[in-house]
């Protein structure tokens, strides 16, 4: 698998991001299968959170990686979450989450950081001053975002030393709103609507990396797309490219999330070590523009 830049940092990261969102359930040989499927596969980037499995996510990546070199693997967290109460960016919070995720993880230090979710009641210089002493005491080399617009990302950096590497946001066929509203622009329809800010073109102008989430689901949640009765022509136009190229379905949707100009980097959210393996093979296809657009229109899109 090929590599890309994170953002402005110097770090090289696997075009394909493991996610670790529902490995908590998984048998110790399970795990252990699944991280060596990811390497193997050259996807040693391994997405976590704090709220995942209530930490366990973290704590059993931590014991089935042992006996890996650290610098085999690249770990990525976020924190700010409260589940169920509110959102945190405070100093202590930020602090006092991370020293958890390295207790969990076994480990010194963690990759990249992300701050989950926004925090309404944000102060950035608490955050600043967070990252500085995380930075400055080797617990943390990169820090990024998710879900958050450019002037959200503007305010933050106006107060940081170092650059917001990534921003963590929901992207697939079927939820496409930050494609669709540069596609419609000017235009009176539902499609023209920016609900983000511009977050697309801002990441790319300032060199931030989008990770994707959700690069299967429709909705919130609300499921896969793949072979789902709601979406026939959707799924008829992957079937056809999915035969062309001897590949899965499931790697036709990261293919075409990869052939986007702004070098996202999809988030997987499956333990299943055959569709894990079907998304890291979408690094060796390239789709046409013909194609691409293709797979946009029967995902219901409409071209102005």
């Amino acid at each position: 698998m090929y590599n890309i830049d994170l953002g402005k940092s110097n770090l090289k990261v696997p075009a394909v991001a493991v996610g670790c969102m529902r490995i908590s359930d998984m048998s110790e040989k399970e795990l252990a299968a699944f991280i060596d499927t990811s390497l193997a596969n050259g996807a040693n980037f391994f997405d976590h959170a704090d709220i995942y499995g209530g930490g366990s996510c973290e704590s059993v990546f931590g014991k089935a990686i042992s006996g890996i070199k650290r610098e085999d693997v690249i770990i990525q967290t976020k924190c700010g979450i409260v589940p169920g109460k509110m959102f945190d960016f405070s100093y202590e919070h930020i602090i006092g989450s991370v020293e958890k995720s390295l207790m969990r993880l076994g480990t010194d230090y963690i990759d990249v950081l992300l701050l989950h979710r926004p925090d309404a009641l944000m102060e950035p210089e608490e955050v600043a001053r967070a990252f500085d002493f995380l930075k400055n005491s080797g617990k943390v080399r990169h820090f990024g975002v998710s879900n958050q617009n450019p002037y959200q990302i503007k305010l933050l950096e106006k107060y940081l030393d170092m650059p917001v590497c990534a921003n963590q946001l929901q992207l697939s066929i079927m939820h496409a709103s930050m494609i669709s509203s540069g596609i419609n622009v000017n235009m009176y329809n539902d499609s023209s609507v920016d609900r983000d800010g511009g977050i697309l073109d801002f990441c790319r102008l300032n060199n931030i990396t989008i990770q994707t989430w959700s690069p299967m689901q429709y909705g919130f949640f609300e499921g896969c797309f793949i072979d789902n009765e709601k979406f026939p022509e959707l799924n008829r136009v992957l079937e056809d490219l999915a035969n062309k190229y001897s590949v899965s379905k499931t790697t036709i949707s990261i293919a075409w999330i990869l052939r986007h100009p702004a070098k996202m980097q999809p988030v997987t959210g499956t333990t299943n070590l055959t569709r894990l393996t079907d998304c890291f093979k979408a690094a060796d296809i390239s789709l046409s523009r013909e194609e691409w657009y293709a797979i946009y229109k029967a995902a219901g899109n409409v071209l102005p």
